[in-house]
């Protein structure tokens, strides 16, 4: 099997059925030094019972995702919102203590949706900023960045009303860098004809706070949401994309993150080995062609 590149981490979404212990030890056993986990299997066990595996592990956190930001008009489906993005960040600040050295303390975001019944797009990216204007202190408090992440505009309706990096970059400009970044996931943004220059945008303001990969392949299935695919099974550009990021100054890890079915039913240990084949293929041809091999300390 390939080794793994330093800088890849895998993404729990991409061996969904594997157990959170399981996903621990088929990353370590295959040379991965870095996970992203999902808040559906710590809270299925518990924060603590969730920290001390991860610590146990040996590996790195690189991100624990996912909570939207829910753009809700008020009242309790609000505060019902707020309260969990609260406990989300909690979650962070302890699961990246509990990580190897070099673990990151960033929260991914989605915006979520239109509220119900709602056709006002623009009232919901409003509804986005009010809830980073409330939750960027509590963030900056707990040690935790805030990383606001475009989905591609299929999704727009229903699971995030922020569609490109420019607008991500925009709702996080009042905000220091440190407590409200954007996350860059290629299968969201690689349509974007103006990806290169917001992601030199985004260098400049210091505020990539994590780069995800996955392949966007035709055709879609039904549930769009299952269409990720191995980084080099579609038509991305990971050369120019990678070059970009790195370019704009981002050295933390690389998390590959597929939501597809087939992949889902793959034994996990040879899902992993063909994601770190796709990986090496495609992004760590690149870091290795520009000398970034290994993650700084």
């Amino acid at each position: 099997m390939t080794a793994p590149h330093a800088r890849l981490s895998l993404n729990q979404a991409t061996i969904k059925y594997a157990t959170l212990p399981e996903a621990l030890r088929v990353s370590a056993d295959a040379g991965i030094t870095s996970i992203g986990l999902w808040r559906d299997s710590v809270q299925a066990v518990s924060l603590p019972a969730a920290a001390q595996p991860l610590t146990d592990s040996g590996l790195r956190l690189s991100t624990p995702r996912r909570r939207g930001l829910v753009p809700a008009p008020g009242g309790g489906a609000r505060r019902a919102a707020r309260a969990d993005t609260r406990r989300a960040i909690e979650e962070t600040a302890r699961l990246a203590a509990a990580g190897a050295d070099g673990s990151a303390a960033v929260l991914v975001m989605v915006a979520g949706g239109l509220p119900e019944g709602s056709r006002d797009i623009r009232g919901a990216r409003a509804l986005v900023e009010d809830a980073l204007a409330e939750l960027a202190p509590e963030a900056e408090a707990a040690g935790v960045q805030l990383a606001l992440e475009p989905l591609h505009p299929m999704y727009a309706a229903d699971r995030a009303v922020i569609s490109t990096l420019q607008q991500a970059l925009d709702l996080a400009a009042p905000f220091p860098a440190a407590t409200v970044g954007v996350g860059v996931d290629t299968f969201h943004v690689w349509w974007d004809p103006q990806l290169t220059e917001q992601i030199a945008r985004a260098g400049a303001e210091h505020r990539i706070a994590s780069y995800q990969v996955c392949d966007w392949a035709t055709p879609l299935t039904e549930d769009g949401l299952l269409s990720r695919h191995y980084p080099g099974d579609g038509v991305i550009d990971f050369a120019a994309i990678t070059s970009a990021v790195q370019a704009a100054g981002y050295t933390g890890d690389i998390e590959v993150e597929i939501f597809n079915q087939a992949i889902w039913d793959t034994a996990p240990d040879q899902a992993v080995a063909r994601t770190i084949e796709g990986f090496e293929n495609t992004v760590g041809v690149q870091l290795r062609r520009t000398g970034q091999d290994t993650r700084p300390e």
